[in-house]
């Protein structure tokens, strides 16, 4: 049999909720404010993901920890944004999906569920539960307290309890809740998975005799932080944990999707086979194989900007616009920074952009984890500079009004490059180690992706984006 190594989905995808329908696995993950937002991951295997649609297509906050939802024949994926919690729907996971409809409800981290009443609920952060109408689109009744969560010992060291990320999965006859403490980053040790159990949603739980059913227990480990599971079953009735993760010391690529085989104990117990690590190459699931992640290649040339490229807080639509084969942008004033963000998982990377430039404008390729934490090189009549959020460096002449621009960032140490047509590839003399740009710095729990941006009096196109991992 084949094996997989993880991630099953690199970069900045935390929080994964998962659901099968039939063969057919779909996934959404955290989108925080980047739009088009809360993507839909369709995969036969569990291994391999495809991009199918994005949910979210309007700005409606700091998007968190969703949960996708399959019942009666539709599909629902709830999420907490802007101090509230929103439900989007489609008959379809390909779309289209619905305008976001606001629950009015506060804390995070919504969980669905149907008890044994047939009603349906939400369990949230804090050990918090509501009920919900009988379509899902609206709250029902008070949020009420209904769980008391299992505690682990004092001397772990962990970034906070914040409990969240509850799970219900039912299972020959109990509700298996999978919940989150630890909180999500600080040091490696953070972060964990704990299971419980109870015949109703709402209690009485007992607490698994294997918790935590995943946790980093040392900095010594590949996977930093792990935990925020969702039990998942195949068709042949296996069972698997999917999770989130920081790549060691590599904060800067976000929380990776992770995934582990679960087998259940002759008590009705489910656990982490003994021996078994995310580390390890693991026997993989069967089914069919598709296509894979996001393209990695963009000559520009469709009517539409693909999914895999993504704006703070609006469309890329709203600002770039794609044709002639290229992507044209007019560039913003000095200072508003609002670069088409490409995400990254890999260690060690290049990426090669062609850049024009017409009239007093700038064209910039850079590396960006915010509006305050980002570097690069900008291209001007002038010359290709280099800058950070807080300087701007001595520009380099060039001739004509065309370069092509590299970024490398090999394991955190950044390089860039730049090419006249005909001519050959020179380094910038300014290398950046971009090791602190992520969580624990910056806070946010955003990861440092490439971007293009344009600033100045004028226009700027952008060709024949190629990424590569080294």
């Amino acid at each position: 049999m084949t094996t997989f190594q993880n991630p099953i989905l690199k970069g900045n995808y935390a929080d994964p909720s998962i659901i099968r329908v039939g063969s057919d696995y779909y996934m959404v993950n955290t989108s925080y404010k980047y739009l088009p937002g809360l993507i839909v991951w369709h995969s036969c295997d569990l291994i391999n993901w495809e991009p199918i649609s994005s949910a979210l297509k309007q700005y409606v906050g700091d998007v968190w920890a969703p949960d996708f939802v399959y019942y009666k024949d539709k599909y629902y994926i709830y999420f907490p944004a802007n101090r509230t919690n929103w439900v989007v729907t489609a008959d379809d996971p390909r779309g289209p999906w619905s305008e976001p409809v606001n629950l009015h409800m506060k804390l995070i981290d919504p969980g669905h569920v149907v008890g044994p009443d047939g009603l349906r609920y939400l369990h949230l952060s804090d050990g918090k539960m509501a009920q919900l109408a009988d379509d899902g689109l609206s709250v029902a009744g008070e949020v009420r307290h209904v769980f008391d969560p299992w505690v682990y010992p004092d001397d772990w060291e962990v970034e906070a309890f914040s409990l969240e990320g509850p799970k219900l999965t039912f299972h020959n006859g109990y509700y298996y809740l999978t919940i989150a403490e630890g909180g999500t980053s600080g040091p490696a040790t953070s972060h964990m998975a704990a299971c419980s159990r109870s015949t109703t949603p709402w209690g009485p739980w007992e607490h698994s005799p294997h918790n935590p059913i995943i946790r980093t227990k040392s900095k010594e480990e590949r996977w930093w932080s792990i935990g925020h599971g969702s039990l998942i079953d195949t068709p042949e009735g296996d069972w698997w944990l999917i999770f989130h993760g920081y790549d060691s010391s590599f904060h800067t690529t976000g929380r990776h999707t992770l995934l582990l085989p679960i087998e259940w104990t002759e008590d009705g117990w489910y656990k982490v086979p003994d021996g078994v690590s995310p580390e390890q190459a693991l026997l993989k699931p069967t089914g069919t194989v598709l296509q894979h992640g996001f393209p990695t290649e963009d000559t520009f040339a469709s009517e539409k900007i693909g999914d895999h490229w993504q704006l703070f807080g609006e469309l890329p639509e709203q600002r770039f616009r794609q044709e002639n084969g290229g992507l044209f942008v007019d560039g913003s004033e000095e200072g508003r920074i609002s670069p088409l963000l490409y995400m990254v998982g890999d260690r060690a990377y290049e990426a090669d952009i062609e850049v024009t430039v017409e009239g007093d404008a700038e064209a910039r390729l850079m590396l960006y984890y915010s509006d305050t934490a980002y570097f690069g090189v900008g291209v001007n009549q002038e010359g290709i500079r280099f800058y950070r959020a807080f300087k701007n460096y001595r520009a380099e002449s060039y001739t004509g009004t065309s370069l092509q621009l590299r970024v490398r960032n090999d394991h955190n140490i950044v390089t860039f490059f730049y090419k006249e047509p005909h001519g050959e590839w020179k380094k910038y003399d300014k290398v950046t180690d971009a090791s602190g740009f992520h969580h624990n710095t910056f806070g946010l729990f955003l990861s440092l992706r490439i971007g293009l941006d344009a600033i100045g009096k004028g226009t700027v196109s952008f060709r024949n984006f190629q990424y590569r991992a080294l």
